[in-house]
């Protein structure tokens, strides 16, 4: 059985027609993460004594793998981070719920950026994930391990969260679709907070029609989770193959100026305009704010990092530090606990919500939050789409960017906007720039994903 480039829908087909069983499927992909987990460490857990629900629903028997971020009742949660390594969850996060409920097979947690901080997944205390296109190099981050366990062929779905680009960046670097909803579209109870304004649960898939699948059972409003919205989702598989003739694209002048690696432009070039031969109108935009985004973000973003980090400090939960005082055990607890990365932004968080420093800081970025999500609502009155690219490179190398935080941070630099707006983005592959994926960006109003989905399916399929 060739289980590396199975869908959704091929598991289904071949489990209907009893090629093989539920069983026989985890064995397998259990038997390939023993192999080729070692080399690439996408899996920090693996679920070996898990047995397959008899289920019916629409993702009965199909494995997947989730983010170490997201709870699941029993298990092991790390958020790749030393001061977790021995937590153990009490409850199951909604999307796992609702996994469950549809039939769906976990096969472990996936390696992260510590608490999702990062563009490379080598901030893991656990050590980085690799690339399975090429093991000298990232697989993107925060959700790194998500994006290698699919494309590896470790898992035929998988979840991620996305705070500033974490399911798309990996998604682009590694080749597969990844996909952030609009924020409040999908719970995020039982999810480890990082950003509590930015952060959103998605899939990473292998085509457009397995993300529209997975985002049919995880969205929807939750009682746990009051900014999860109460507007009924609808289904995202349906009309998924209409045209695209007449739908209006708008290309953004600030995602094409200086930073964009010339072949990764020529490879988003071409993928506009096969959107173009599938009868899209194309149709210049600005987004004049584009250019204060990433520094509004990383004021923003550190700030409520501060703030939901201060939960581990060596008393309720966790690693905790043997000290002779309370103030001594909280202090070494998080120095020990905390790799160097979230200390930087929990530093950077505090500084910036400090006294005489907030409305300089914390409520300026705000306001410059409202000018970038004012932009997108503007294009939109023009556009149904917005394209670009996801990322301005192709993966790099490990250990290239890891002692340079600001060049790391401008990974970042097509996807933060996005977040601060609200609004739902996926990235799905349209080619390779020396044997290494790109992937295209595709930004949708608020609540339509189908519009995106439907674009990124249309372009996968003709």
């Amino acid at each position: 059985m060739n289980i590396k480039n199975l869908t959704i829908r091929e598991v289904k087909r071949g489990l209907d027609k009893k090629e093989f069983s539920q069983e026989e499927l985890r064995q397998e992909f259990l038997k390939s993460i023993k192999k080729k987990n070692p080399d690439l460490n996408a899996y920090l857990s693996v679920f070996k004594n898990e047995e397959p629900e008899v289920n019916k629903g629409v993702l009965a028997g199909v494995p997947c793998a989730i983010k170490d971020n997201i709870l699941i009742n029993g298990t092991g949660c790390t958020a790749a981070s030393k001061i977790l390594e021995n937590y153990i969850s009490t409850y199951d996060a909604t999307v796992i719920k609702k996994l469950r409920g549809a039939g769906a097979v976990f096969l472990g947690k996936t390696n992260l950026d510590e608490f999702a901080m990062g563009s490379s997944t080598e901030n893991s205390a656990f050590g980085p994930t690799k690339n399975p296109h090429d093991l000298t190099r990232v697989p993107g981050g925060s959700s790194g391990g998500s994006a290698a366990a699919v494309v590896a062929g470790l898992s035929i779905f998988a979840l991620g969260s996305d705070t500033g680009g974490s399911i798309r960046l990996p998604a682009s670097f590694c080749g597969v679709v990844g996909l952030k909803p609009t924020y409040g579209r999908v719970s995020r109870h039982g999810l480890m907070a990082m950003a509590s304004s930015l952060d959103q649960i998605g899939p990473i898939t292998k085509n457009s029609y397995d993300a529209a699948l997975v985002l049919n059972i995880i969205a929807g409003s939750d009682k746990f989770d009051s900014t999860a919205v109460p507007k009924e989702a609808p289904d995202y598989t349906s009309g998924i193959d209409k045209s695209i003739k007449g739908l209006k694209i708008g290309i953004p002048k600030e995602y094409f100026s200086e930073g964009l690696d010339g072949k990764v432009n020529n490879v988003i070039q071409k993928a506009i305009s096969k959107l173009q031969n599938l009868g899209a109108e194309i149709i210049d935009i600005s987004l004049p704010h584009s250019e204060y985004a990433l520094a509004s973000y990383y004021i923003i973003m550190p700030c409520e990092v501060s703030s939901n980090l201060a939960r581990y400090d060596g008393i309720k939960y966790g690693f905790s530090a043997k000290a002779k005082n309370l103030i001594d055990t909280y202090l070494k607890s998080r120095e020990g606990g905390f790799g160097e990365e979230a200390r930087r932004r929990i530093m950077l968080g505090t500084y910036a919500l400090s006294a005489g420093y907030y409305n300089a800081y914390y409520k300026k970025a705000q306001q410059v939050r409202a000018l970038i999500k004012k932009d997108f609502d503007e294009a939109f009155k023009k556009v149904d789409v917005i394209a670009g690219p996801t990322a301005p490179t192709v993966a790099f190398k490990l250990g290239e960017k890891v002692k340079d935080p600001l060049t790391m941070y401008l990974s970042d630099v097509y996807t933060v906007a996005i977040n601060l707006a609200g609004v739902p983005a996926l990235s799905v592959p349209c080619g390779f720039v020396n044997n290494l994926p790109v992937g295209l960006q595709l930004i949708g109003k608020h609540f339509d994903e189908a519009v995106i989905l439907r674009t990124a399916h249309n372009y996968e399929h003709n």
